[in-house]
């Protein structure tokens, strides 16, 4: 189902300063039920975003006038509209920036408007919809109920310690979004473990290990060199 379909056209602002792409983004998305508004520029984007609220924001992190992340950071003064981040680097360190920043997710250029629409649409679920108000979590034979602290896996009980209850919690909370190495660190261990990358793919594995019986399709998967995302249920 298209996103707008009889309803409203969803607004998308796309900070892009490269023509074809503001065009490629236009065509894709009104196509699919999105009002869209385009900036060349940073400054030109917040202002735009300022000036009419926007769903869901699609920035470029290579502008010409300021670096995308210094947009970022200022829009997360004052909105929490979701932004996903279009980049043409293929390195991590930009991608681990932006999303520390308060990015929701990134795409790589080239892309596909096949995933970038899909990518969207998780976005615009998880700002509509306030996780802490679910007391269970299920995904496949996954059972979370978080008020209790019981898991079941094909309704057999896991045994979980203390942290790995916390960070599968934390999974839960944003499922479906790219969670940085740094970010879960600190929100689970606090901000002096935020280094400690060794320690945290020790409980990724016993995660794993607990959560993804054999043969069974990954529930956690790994972004190379950024971090780790929780399969968001349908």
């Amino acid at each position: 189902m298209s996103a707008g379909a009889g309803l409203q056209p969803i607004p998308v602002l796309a900070i892009d300063d490269e023509p074809q792409i503001q065009r490629l983004l236009r065509a894709a998305l009104e196509a699919d039920g999105y009002r869209v508004t385009t900036a060349s520029t940073g400054q030109h984007g917040l202002a735009q975003a300022a000036r009419q609220h926007q769903d869901l924001i699609l920035l470029d992190l290579g502008l010409p006038d300021m670096a995308g992340v210094a947009v970022l950071r200022q829009l997360r003064e004052w909105s929490q509209a979701p932004v996903i981040v279009l980049t043409v680097q293929e390195g991590e360190a930009e991608k681990i920036e932006a999303l520390d920043a308060g990015a929701d997710d990134y795409l790589t250029k080239p892309f596909n408007a096949g995933e970038l629409l899909a990518r969207m649409r998780a976005a615009l679920r998880r700002y509509h919809k306030t996780r802490f108000d679910e007391p269970v979590f299920e995904l496949g034979d996954l059972r979370v109920d978080l008020a209790s602290r019981v898991v079941t896996v094909k309704g057999a009980p896991v045994k979980l310690t203390a942290k790995e209850f916390d960070l599968l919690r934390f999974f839960i909370q944003h499922a479906g979004k790219v969670l940085t190495h740094r970010q879960i660190l600190r929100e689970v261990w606090g901000a002096s473990h935020e280094l400690e990358t060794q320690y945290l793919r020790v409980y990724m594995a016993r995660l794993r290990e607990k959560l993804e019986p054999e043969g069974a399709a990954p529930r956690f998967l790994t972004e190379a060199g950024v971090g780790y995302r929780l399969v968001e249920k349908g």
